[in-house]
């Protein structure tokens, strides 16, 4: 083997596993270790873990002022002792209702049938399930999807804690409106409008 080819040979040898790391160059985004987004808020105070915070998607696209909203949202008791949704409260609706679900172990109490039990170490799920149903009522502003109330809660232990509840996207496909036409400016003939100096 001459000289020029055995030189060659070595370069490419050399040369290879440098070409090959910088081919992985970008394969591994910076999304590869990152959570993606939940559909709603969390919140953590003391034992309470408050998950997927949200309003139901509502019907007819956006909710009206005035009207109400159904809460959605799972709560977690981490403590080994019984804690107590006191109450839910916030500038941007008037009260709350409670109706019970088919779990007669988290049967809202208190005067005026308001207040959620919560036992320990489970988890209750608020709007879904078998626990209870809460509506937020007399909203003060219209809402849409991907807008946001201020929803505080209150536990007998744990405390109070806001969280930003996302009004939720529909879980079904949608009816769309008709296409938009790009070519709607072009002159009726279909050639290109006329420049305007």
């Amino acid at each position: 083997m001459n000289r020029a080819l055995r030189a060659a040979t070595m370069g490419v040898l050399l040369l290879t596993p440098v070409a090959l790391t910088a081919c992985s160059a970008g394969q591994v985004t910076q999304t590869a270790s990152q959570n993606r987004d939940k559909t709603g808020a969390q919140a953590n105070i003391g034992a309470i873990g408050l998950r997927d915070v949200q309003l139901a998607y509502p019907n007819g696209g956006a909710y009206q002022a005035g009207g109400d909203a159904r809460l959605i949202m799972a709560i977690a008791n981490g403590a080994d002792t019984e804690d107590t949704l006191l109450s839910i409260t916030g500038d941007g609706f008037e009260s709350y209702e409670v109706t019970p679900g088919s779990d007669a172990s988290l049967a809202p109490t208190g005067e005026d049938g308001t207040e959620i039990p919560l036992p320990p170490n489970q988890n209750v799920y608020i709007g879904n399930g078998d626990g209870p149903t809460v509506t937020l009522t007399g909203l003060a502003d219209t809402l849409t999807p991907a807008q946001t109330l201020d929803v505080t809660l209150t536990f007998e232990q744990a405390g109070e804690v806001t969280v930003a509840a996302l009004v939720g996207a529909a879980s079904r496909d949608l009816p769309r409106g008709d296409a938009f036409d790009f070519n709607e400016e072009d002159g009726e003939d279909g050639s290109e409008p006329t420049p305007v100096d």
